[in-house]
């Protein structure tokens, strides 16, 4: 897989565990709650997740929604403060 197809894949992710844990990460950096800079650097650490490949089977298995991200999850704490 190249990396453009790698960058697809983990922003899909990191867009649908937003969904999941009822984080809008397009409303966030348009409400400045977090950079583009930050964005990225989220992707990246999703990228890097010895987890990742459970991600699509987690988040179909909570696909009506969950309070939290799996443990695993390198952005727990991002997805945390855009909560509030």
């Amino acid at each position: 897989m190249g990396l453009m197809d790698k960058l697809d894949r983990h922003s899909t992710l990191m867009n649908r565990m937003g969904d999941t844990v009822n984080v809008d990460l397009a409303e966030a950096m348009a409400d400045n709650k977090i950079s583009g800079y930050e964005l990225r650097n989220a992707v990246m650490a999703c990228m890097g997740c010895e987890g990742s490949n459970a991600c699509p089977d987690w988040l179909k298995a909570h696909d009506k929604g969950a309070p939290d991200t799996p443990e695993y999850c390198r952005n727990q704490a991002l997805f945390e403060r855009l909560k509030t």
